[in-house]
């Protein structure tokens, strides 16, 4: 079982910025594929942005070249710094880890984009 807690989210004016931090328990963190999704209810969960335990990472087209996703293997977290906020990047931003058999899910954390 992994726990996921997110910190980071907030509310922040359109093309300001803000970095969510996901903390994993685990000692295995090096062995998950991280990523962050969002949701607007009731749209479905969508991918935002994946890291490999090797680095590689994945952008959902919309956030291309503003969202940056890192994680710190020592200290078992993974960020996702957001530059140039649009009002339509406003949803709950959630934490994942992946591996071949299992996902967990953080709870959750707030963004909101004012125009």
């Amino acid at each position: 079982q992994v726990q996921l807690v997110e910190s980071g989210g907030g509310l922040v004016q359109s093309g300001g910025s803000l970095k969510l931090s996901c903390a994993a328990s685990t000692t295995a963190f090096t062995l998950y594929r991280m990523g962050w999704y969002r949701q607007v209810p009731p749209k479905q969960r969508e991918l935002v942005a994946t890291i490999t335990n090797t680095g590689v990472t994945h952008y959902r087209d919309s956030v291309e070249g503003r969202f940056t996703i890192s994680r710190d293997n020592a200290r078992n977290t993974v960020y996702l710094q957001m530059n140039s906020l649009k009002p339509e990047d406003t949803a709950v931003y959630f934490c994942n880890a992946h591996r071949a058999w299992a996902d967990y899910w953080g709870q959750g954390t707030q963004v909101t984009v004012s125009s």
